[in-house]
């Protein structure tokens, strides 16, 4: 996969380069009006020796983005790229507990190519490099000749959570929230959308993600030793949209539920468990406090969410509830949830836009020539505690402060206090308190709040350097 994308990144610009030589020699390249605008349609043999028809190409940089396009053949592709460096540093946790390390990261090295294939067809191939691991993310194509009606095929996310679904390159912070982790997010699928002003509705039915080698051995294993199918799952969301005539405001009404059986991504011996678990909106911490461990002889899952957002002129603001209720073999129901509100105001003029096509949130418009800035303050909560399940819960207070430089450079600055409670233990892993003797535990039976705090709480700082191209 490297060398493929190496080698496609080293070939592109040269054939682009010797486009107009190679339409010089007359035993290649025949154009039926002799000249080269771009209205002209033209004939090539490929490497194959068959005749195929050929149009030209115009290159331009949109906002920084390179885009080679054809408007007359409907056709156009362009490279898109993002590079997201995260710092983090990390104190206050209690005395006897776990230490956290500070840490920098590649959150994300994106590389996608994505294509407008003549009238009514488009496609996308995007992955992530991040610190040299290789993940598939969208691999989809889609077809949107029927008025008002868009139809995908492949992997991509499923439209569920508006938080999940708004690509990291317009998030107002530097992590999701916890509440997230009831989110589905890229699996194989089928999707049909509908789209008008005021309603917004999609429907699909998915399957396995893709994500990685681990995942796609789990599934092959599930499927060669054991006959095990992949999993399904049906996913629908509404959105009304009553502002959708105003220009300097929106409103966005949302619901969204989906009925989930078991994955095959899941190792044979782990087959018909879900496990849910997040870190504290942090990815350098790589402990996870909260975590239900696996939840054994699942039939089904049942995702809901409310979601409830807006603009006005530079303000936006965005609140959800999200609920999972895992229904097991033996009669009982698992119900967690999660929620959060948060908000975001551009202090120099700058306005907020809504994608009104992804029913989401875009890119800002900046108020002033140099960029704009954004001051944010989120509230955040995820609870794993339910049924005989303890997997922790916790709350976090964010305050953000965003730079968007231009189009391309967007540079983020997150202080985070988080509280865990003393379930929150990394599925048995990791302190939560200290037992009557004064010794640190990772039992909460046996914790004693006479002896200190009682679960972690601990402060963070974390920063980003972005560049979009």
């Amino acid at each position: 996969m490297k060398r493929f994308l190496q080698l496609l990144v080293a070939v592109v610009p040269i054939l682009w380069a010797s486009h107009d030589v190679m339409a010089q020699h007359k035993g290649h390249h025949h154009h039926k009006n002799g000249d080269h605008s771009m209205t002209e349609m033209g004939t090539d043999v490929n490497q194959y020796g068959l005749e195929v028809s050929t149009i030209p190409l115009k290159a331009e940089a949109q906002d920084g983005f390179l885009v080679l396009y054809n408007r007359k053949a409907d056709y156009r592709i362009w490279f898109d790229v993002r590079v997201q460096t995260d710092g983090a540093m990390f104190w206050g946790e209690p005395e006897g507990a776990d230490p956290i390390g500070d840490g920098v990261s590649i959150r994300r090295a994106r590389l996608a190519i994505k294509g407008q294939l003549r009238r009514d067809w488009y496609g996308e191939l995007d992955m992530d490099l991040a610190n040299g691991i290789l993940e598939l993310k969208d691999a989809y194509m889609r077809y949107d000749g029927l008025r008002n009606f868009e139809f995908q095929v492949g992997n991509f996310k499923e439209n569920f959570s508006m938080q999940r679904n708004t690509t990291s390159r317009y998030l107002q912070f530097i992590e999701r929230p916890m509440a997230t982790a009831f989110a589905p997010s890229r699996h194989i699928g089928l999707q049909a959308k509908y789209n008008i002003p005021f309603l917004w509705a999609t429907a699909g039915v998915f399957f396995q993600p893709v994500e990685d080698a681990e995942v796609r051995t789990n599934v092959e294993d599930n499927n060669k030793d054991y006959g095990r199918g992949p999993g399904h799952s049906f996913t629908g969301k509404l959105v009304l949209r009553p502002l959708c005539n105003m220009e300097d405001a929106s409103l966005h009404i949302g619901f969204a539920a989906s009925y989930r059986t078991p994955k095959a991504d899941m190792s044979p011996s782990k087959w018909g468990a879900v496990r849910i678990s997040s870190r504290n909106a942090t990815n350098i911490n790589r402990k996870k406090y909260l975590d239900t461990g696996n939840i054994a002889d699942v039939n089904h899952e049942v995702m809901m969410t409310a979601e409830l957002a807006g603009h006005w002129k530079g303000l936006r603001w965005e609140a959800a509830y999200l609920a999972d209720n895992i229904h097991v073999h033996n009669g009982t129901t698992k119900h967690f949830y999660g929620i959060y509100a948060q908000a975001g105001y551009l202090l120099f003029g700058g306005r907020q836009n809504y994608d009104a096509g992804g029913a989401k949130y875009t890119r800002i418009t900046p108020g002033r020539d140099w960029g704009d800035m954004e001051l944010c303050a989120r509230f955040d909560r995820l609870d794993l505690d339910s049924q005989g399940i303890y997997g922790g819960a916790a709350n976090a207070w964010t305050a953000g402060l965003n730079y968007y430089v231009n189009p391309n450079i967007k540079m983020m600055l997150n202080y985070q206090y988080v509280t865990n409670n003393k379930y929150a233990n990394g599925n048995g892993k990791l302190i939560v308190g200290h037992n009557a003797a004064g010794e640190p535990t990772t039992n909460p039976d046996e914790v004693d709040s006479s002896m200190g705090s009682v679960g972690v709480g601990y402060n963070m700082l974390t920063c980003r350097f972005e560049v979009n191209f």
